[in-house]
């Protein structure tokens, strides 16, 4: 099975598209767990293009979607993340986001990562062991605004000043793509 997730009224050939608006194949809300339209362990893809951003208003609530996201996606699932750079003006524009997402946001429901981040003696949240998920980042990339996209293409600027660009200014990376792959290989490491 493939998931697209919060889909409205882009609706993707061959997946069971899924929102509470729009004119979707199963009208749910995202919010509402367990999701009816999807056993455990039967999705083998999902898409959430600019959806994670607009759920779970409190921390419970986000814990609780993605422990059904985990709970729903096979070993091995890939689930295709879209959402906007926490430094651009998208990502606090739409009063209908309830939170900021980041890379290393996301890399803390890895529970490799999670147990290294433990034996080195880290402050790091272990979301992953804590929830009882493992999700890894794979093939993150950044959507530049056009002006810098423009820029890099000319030589004008390098990945180097673009990396240092984002570090002190706003507006300059419009979105964040990133595969989360899961993983369930070892029962014996999820709660």
């Amino acid at each position: 099975m493939k998931l697209n997730l919060g889909c409205g009224s882009n609706k993707i050939e061959g997946y069971l598209n899924v929102d509470k608006v729009g004119d979707p194949d199963v009208k749910a809300d995202l919010e509402d767990v367990p999701w009816f339209f999807a056993a455990d362990d039967s999705v083998d893809e999902a898409v959430a293009h600019h959806v994670l951003e607009h759920l779970g208003q409190t921390t419970q609530a986000f814990f609780a979607i993605i422990r059904e996201l985990y709970r729903v996606c096979k070993d091995g699932a890939v689930i295709h993340l879209t959402f906007p750079h926490h430094r651009h003006n998208n990502a606090v524009d739409d009063p209908s986001h309830v939170r900021q997402l980041t890379l290393y946001g996301l890399s803390l429901f890895d529970q490799e990562r999670n147990r290294a981040s433990q034996a080195e003696h880290k402050a790091d949240s272990t979301l992953g062991l804590d929830l009882g998920v493992d999700f890894v980042i794979s093939n993150p990339s950044y959507m530049l605004e056009k002006d810098v996209s423009d820029r890099l293409a000319a030589g004008e600027i390098t990945e180097a000043d673009i990396a240092d660009m984002e570090r002190r200014q706003n507006n300059i990376i419009k979105e964040v793509r990133v595969d989360w792959i899961v993983r369930k290989g070892d029962k014996a490491n999820h709660v």
